[in-house]
């Protein structure tokens, strides 16, 4: 498999609405509208300041992420990054080589570290990889996020120096 994260283009916005919208419909890890359009879907993950990435395995894009300061002013050397993986490729290791692209993106965009607000506690795959790549559980959020088949669940606030 030849994995490549590259810099997403005007001609990716469908293989990542494709992407994304399963995942924002299923309402399980991402506190969004779980009715938004492929307009607003898009224009979320696409919005101005956000550096937007695809992974690219031989020409099919299999996960996008966005990348993005977490707080203007004096939080603007902190990163914040929105990550997802289309549901057929899980278990391959796209996100965690999207995750170690975003690193060496945020380091050489200037950022000092990387804080992710609303990480559902949950998302038992996403937390673990997280705690593997050096992020600390720095707070929890009791009962913070309404999720649609378990109700109301922690959210965790994860942070890892670059």
């Amino acid at each position: 498999m030849t994995l490549v994260v590259r810099p997403a283009t005007p001609g990716d916005a469908t293989a990542i609405a494709d992407i994304i919208l399963p995942i924002i419909r299923a309402g399980e890890t991402y506190a969004l509208d779980r009715d938004m359009t492929v307009e607003q879907a898009l224009a979320f993950w696409l919005a101005p300041g956000h550096a937007v990435f695809v992974a690219d395995v031989e020409g099919q894009v299999l996960g996008s992420y966005f990348c993005r300061a977490n707080k203007a002013g004096g939080g603007a050397h902190v990163a914040n990054c929105g990550y997802a993986t289309h549901s057929q490729a899980t278990g391959r290791g796209i996100a965690r080589a999207m995750a170690l692209h975003s690193f060496d993106h945020a380091r050489t965009a200037g950022f000092r570290a990387m804080q992710y607000n609303f990480v559902i506690a949950t998302n038992v795959r996403a937390v673990r990889l997280w705690l593997s790549l050096g992020f600390e559980q720095v707070g929890r959020l009791p009962g913070a996020f309404d999720h649609p088949t378990l109700g109301a669940v922690d959210a965790l606030v994860l942070y890892r120096r670059l």
